[in-house]
């Protein structure tokens, strides 16, 4: 028999991303192979919040409303989150002596709206008190990695892929409650040099999500791409595996691969950590689709009553 479940939640780092803006929602309305078969993946888990974490972003809402569509339609409150990727700084900031590149964005991106967020789900969403930290300069964060010697730090952000703050409304059991979703997507620890300038920022997004977490009230979810897997891989692991095991969460997928890479190897870098008021049902790494890299994840829910607010 099925347990009991108040709400299933998903996440997925789908390539859910094109080369210049507007191409994703052309390739939805033709119903390209790709992304029909990610909406058809995404269908088959009867998730009721889908976290995407490379999603092309329009302020418009057209192009996820298009992919919730085909989906099934049964999301019906969705919300673009904008990442920094493409937004330009306006400063060779890779020192190539080349101006307006991918590389010179507040994070890579050849455009400013590729590679960001976005939230479907089956409860409203309460617009009016999402919180957006992705302008938050990377040069005020207490205790943070940054070095007076990074070309254009004092202008850089410290959010690569963003960093957001969603409540959701749900009625359980009749009665309205509140859940916080933390949404983000970090960049990655690697494709620098000996300075190790994306390594660091990796580590000091997940310290801002820190700060973040502490200061919100609960039950939350933690749903983001940290880019850093607690055990494997570059990057500051010690960092990722204090934060599961310092912040009041439970981590039901623990130990899961969710990233299938041949080089540096099968890693895992997609979290759903929920907090500790929830009841963990059924957690699940699904199958990875034929010629991706990352498998959709799913974790099943339930409140107390006595937790509820």
């Amino acid at each position: 028999m099925a347990q009991a479940r108040d709400l299933r939640v998903a996440l997925w780092h789908a390539p859910l991303t094109r080369n210049s803006p507007g191409l994703l929602l052309r390739d939805l309305t033709e119903g390209e192979g790709s992304v029909a078969a990610f909406a058809s993946a995404i269908a088959d888990t009867n998730a009721d919040i889908i976290v995407l974490t490379r999603f092309d972003y329009d302020a418009s809402g057209q192009t996820l409303r298009a992919f919730s569509a085909l989906v099934n339609g049964a999301h019906t409150y969705v919300m673009p989150l904008r990442s920094n990727a493409g937004i330009p700084t306006g400063i060779d900031m890779d020192g190539d002596g080349r101006l307006a590149e991918p590389e010179d964005a507040q994070a890579y991106g050849r455009f400013p709206g590729q590679e960001a967020l976005a939230v479907l789900s089956r409860f409203p969403i309460l617009g009016d008190d999402v919180q957006m930290h992705n302008d938050f300069f990377w040069r005020d964060l207490p205790g943070g990695l940054l070095k007076a010697s990074d070309h254009g730090g004092s202008s850089q952000r410290l959010s690569s892929g963003g960093h957001w703050t969603v409540p959701v409304e749900y009625t359980l059991r009749e009665q309205t409650h509140r859940i916080t979703l933390f949404i983000g997507h970090a960049g990655p620890p690697v494709f620098d040099g000996p300075e190790d300038r994306n390594g660091r920022r990796n580590r000091d997004e997940l310290r801002l999500w820190e700060t973040i977490v502490e200061l919100t009230d609960r039950p939350f979810v933690f749903m983001a791409n940290t880019n850093l897997d607690p055990d494997r891989g570059e990057g500051y692991r010690d960092a990722m595996a204090q934060f599961l095991s310092e912040q009041d969460i439970v981590d039901p997928l623990a130990g899961q691969v969710t990233a299938h890479w041949d080089s540096p190897g099968p890693m895992r870098v997609s979290y759903i950590l929920p907090s500790s008021d929830f009841s963990v049902g059924a957690a699940k790494v699904w199958p990875v689709l034929e010629g991706q890299q990352h498998s959709l994840i799913t974790v099943d829910l339930t409140l107390p009553d006595a937790a509820l607010p």
